[in-house]
């Protein structure tokens, strides 16, 4: 691991907070998550596809495993068993930072099962059992941001619990989240307004996949203006999506909550940062995307390179016009952006279906090899 201060100068600079987005039990028991926490990593996120990554591929979670199935003989309920454990650790690892930053930073989000993407009701119920189960306060729980989870993260907030949002890949998608949090926050100071101020949450908006896309769109247009687009129209959006954020900070109804009750805003967090063409820089969604009140969630790659080379100055604000008018010009274009949303999150919900699913079936063969 690179030693150097980027990742710490990029928070006590710059006012973002690098969270380092992987998670498993080899680093948590080697001392690698600590050495990250070490060298300026500020909080860790997981989904069901790290999870299937880090479980499947190691040994060292058979005995749980074993211990798990032997009492309640259901793989579905070891898989919660392995991961709250992992996750707990992680957060207990971090809470020292949560604490000395006062609730900004240092925490370990875990999320709700992919089966439950469509369904409202089942993931709050699913949100207040993690959230009640795991019991530590930096703990976050993550929804996807489909109706469902939005309709979700109101009342999830509303009950005093921590959500990252997920999922997010237009801004039409962002002001709803955004909106249901400060519902939940209104909800919440109604009925226990001492609690408004211990509730913490991000607004996780995918950048790479967006221009993943949105190229292939472009690539198939073929005009000179069309490719000259390539590899701009995410970090537009994303600039877009923290200019709005930046609004609803001036809005009235966030100085109410504010000013009442101690409220803490809703981070916008930039995912999916690693660099999917090789052709673009390896740290070009965390260059271009530093701002203050922000969280960037690093693979470990990009954590590295951004450690090594990344540039350290505030980029989240420069060319907003410039970066409305790259926007605006996709339509015209003939690039659906809407349709690019709604392709992505039924993508991104698939993919974490699929990990999921194959997770429980990879337990089910471990479980046959180890009785």
């Amino acid at each position: 691991m690179i030693n150097s201060t980027r990742l710490t100068a990029l928070h006590e600079t710059c006012g973002q907070s690098p969270w380092l987005d992987t998670l498993s039990r080899a680093y948590l028991l080697d001392g690698t998550l600590e050495r990250w926490l070490q060298q300026g990593i500020r909080g860790v996120t997981s989904n069901p596809s790290i999870f299937q990554k880090a479980i499947a591929g190691s040994s060292l979670y058979d005995h749980e495993l074993l211990q798990s199935y032997t009492h309640h003989r259901d793989v579905h309920v070891a898989y919660w068993d392995l991961v709250c454990s992992d996750i707990a650790n992680a957060a207990d690892m971090f809470r020292g930072l949560y604490e000395s930053s006062a609730g900004q930073d240092g925490y370990v989000s875990v999320e709700v099962s992919p089966d439950l993407a469509y369904d409202t009701d089942a993931t709050v119920t699913a949100a207040r059992t993690l959230w009640e189960r795991l019991n530590r306060p930096n703990v976050m729980i993550k929804v996807p941001a489909t109706q469902a989870g939005i309709d979700a993260v109101r009342q999830i907030v509303a009950n005093g619990i921590n959500v990252n949002v997920t999922l997010i890949f237009s801004l039409d998608t962002y002001a709803q989240v955004l909106d249901a949090y400060l519902g939940g926050l209104e909800e919440l100071a109604a009925t226990n307004p001492t609690a408004v101020s211990t509730v913490a949450s991000v607004a996780s908006f995918f950048v790479s996949r967006v221009d993943t896309e949105i190229d292939q769109r472009l690539t198939d247009i073929g005009s000179h203006e069309a490719l000259a687009m390539r590899g701009r129209s995410a970090i537009a959006q994303a600039r877009l999506a923290y200019a709005h954020f930046q609004d609803s900070m001036l809005s009235t109804r966030w100085a109410d909550l504010q000013s009442r009750h101690g409220a803490t805003p809703q981070r916008p967090l930039w995912a999916s940062t690693s660099t999917k063409n090789p052709q673009y820089p390896d740290t070009l969604y965390v260059d271009q995307l530093i701002g203050p009140l922000s969280v960037n969630t690093l693979p470990e790659p990009t954590a590295r390179a951004f450690d090594d080379h990344g540039v350290l100055r505030q980029t989240i604000d420069v060319g907003l016009e410039e970066a409305r008018k790259e926007w605006d010009s996709l339509q015209r274009l003939g690039v659906d952006t809407q349709d690019v949303a709604r392709l992505l999150e039924k993508q991104g919900v698939d993919a974490f279906r699929k990990s999921f699913d194959d997770l429980l079936s990879e337990l089910r063969d471990k479980v046959a090899q180890l009785t």
